[in-house]
């Protein structure tokens, strides 16, 4: 009897506790871009998350589950809003809120920072970013459940959150719920992820299709990872020692370790340990210890070339530099460390002696400016207020669960190639970063002429490149050379 009179009371409870509601802002702005003035409606805040309920069989209610935080920029003065593109925006993480993507390239304003996008000397400001997309389409960066102000709701388990195939699962049930609230179910329809964003990009395509029969016109990947074989490195997993290789030498070109004849032109270097990487390199690693001790050599000789290191340190890495002893070795003579997110970028350890550097330099540059302009933009211009922090890259969902993947790569590839054979208007367009060395160019690469895709659907793929890192953005001539480049891409993918 106890027990059924807590039960009830528990029932009781829940139901007498208020429901969380939507809380939402809108305000109005102006940008020029290309030259013209583009007036737009900012809605700004957190929508609520819910879940159909079912009892016996049938729908009983609409159960809150998670509030998530997204800002909209809607131009104002379009005749027809069911024929003007939308792109929904994230980054990845996964722990990772949408502020990369929208500060630093697609959204009205942006972070300033020095051409190369070196870190400035605190208060930081924000300008109008010319270079938005935002006269070629609407936008919505939405952050996933525990980044940003994004969180689940009271009685809510955040870690059933913090999983691959649930991180999909209510993106893609947000997006459907926005398109139904603001009329976006026919407009041209884009997602933009970056890192492990464009792992949920992938997934969402092949979701948002068979869940809700939502066709998308394009996908703007951004620093790519697919597969994860690529970029994991455990023992007995090669691939992503060949398919590093071209960064890291472009990394070591760019800080003048190679030699004149490399030196001389970065293209004509990377195509060059490249086509090393996928020969010769590759053909090595599979021997393993059968390789003959003389072609041993001529390998370790070549990879002490294109990479800048030293001979010996390279036969004592057994034919396999790792990219995290890379990023300290590379450097070690001048006591500085090398950048995993950008090897353009530099920093300091507290010795040099040491096989991993301290922190990532081209974080470092990024972190504090992104920080406080995001928390001044929202609250001063947006008029957004919250108590809560704005998590702008936060370890909180981890341990990731990666079912169905679990005890294996994670690969969104196959969806991805599914998607685009079932809707073949689907356009994807990749930027890649040469100094990227979280998700290198050559990785990328492999995934998309891995996909086994139809021939007569490559077209739909356009591969860009960059000299810059994982925020390519970061780099005034990438961020301008974006702007055409995703121009040329969004119009190519939209209806004339």
């Amino acid at each position: 009897m106890a027990d059924e009179a807590k039960e009830k009371s528990d029932e009781k409870k829940e139901k007498e506790k208020p429901e969380p509601k939507d809380n939402l802002v809108e305000t109005q702005h102006e940008v020029t871009i290309n030259g013209r003035k583009i007036n737009y409606t900012v809605t700004c805040g957190t929508i609520v998350l819910k879940e159909e309920t079912e009892k016996e069989g049938k729908v009983e209610g609409h159960k809150p589950k998670a509030e998530i935080f997204f800002i909209a920029y809607t131009r104002d003065g379009v005749e027809n809003r069911k024929k003007r593109p939308i792109t929904f925006s994230f980054n990845g993480g996964p722990g990772s809120s949408s502020v990369w993507l929208h500060l630093g390239v697609l959204g009205p304003r942006r972070i300033v920072t020095d051409k190369e996008g070196n870190l400035l000397q605190p208060p930081y400001e924000l300008v109008e970013n010319e270079y938005s997309i935002l006269d070629q389409t609407d936008l919505v960066f939405l952050d996933p459940v525990s980044t940003g102000f994004s969180r689940a709701v009271e009685g809510e388990k955040p870690r059933d959150f913090h999983a691959f195939k649930r991180d999909i699962e209510y993106v893609g049930d947000f997006i459907r719920l926005y398109c139904s609230r603001y009329g976006r179910w026919t407009s041209p329809k884009f997602l933009a992820g970056e890192s492990y964003g464009t792992t949920r990009a992938a997934g969402l395509s092949g979701y948002l299709q068979e869940r809700h029969g939502m066709y998308l016109n394009g996908i703007m990947l951004i620093s790519v990872v697919l597969n994860f074989q690529t970029i994991r490195f455990p023992i007995g997993n090669d691939l992503p020692y060949i398919l590093y290789l071209p960064s890291m030498a472009a990394t070591a070109w760019y800080h003048k370790k190679l030699d004149k004849q490399l030196q001389a032109n970065l293209k004509n270097t990377i195509a060059e340990v490249r086509q090393f990487a996928l020969t010769e390199y590759t053909l090595a690693l599979m021997q393993g210890a059968a390789l003959p001790e003389k072609e041993r050599m001529k390998i370790d000789k070549k990879l002490a070339r294109y990479l800048g290191l030293s001979l010996d340190y390279v036969k004592r890495c057994n034919l396999r530099v790792q990219y995290m002893r890379f990023c300290k070795e590379l450097m070690r003579d001048k006591h500085r460390t090398v950048g995993r997110l950008d090897s353009r970028f530099l920093g300091i350890d507290r010795d040099a002696a040491g096989e991993h550097f301290e922190y990532d330099p081209s974080y470092a540059v990024i972190q504090g400016p992104y920080t406080a302009t995001f928390n001044d933009y929202v609250r001063q211009e947006l008029k957004f207020e919250s108590d809560l922090p704005y998590e702008i890259l936060t370890g909180k969902v981890w341990p990731w669960n990666y079912e169905p993947h679990t005890n294996e790569f994670a690969n969104v590839a196959e969806t991805l190639r599914k998607a685009m054979t079932i809707n073949p208007f689907l356009k994807v367009y990749v930027a890649n970063g040469y100094y990227d060395l979280a998700t290198p160019f050559l990785a990328t690469e492999y995934t998309i002429s891995h996909l086994d895709i139809d021939p007569s659907l490559m077209k739909n793929i356009i591969m860009r490149y960059y000299e810059a890192g994982h925020m390519m953005y970061a780099h005034l001539p990438s961020l301008v050379k974006m702007k055409k480049d995703m121009d040329y891409f969004l119009e190519t993918a939209v209806p004339g």
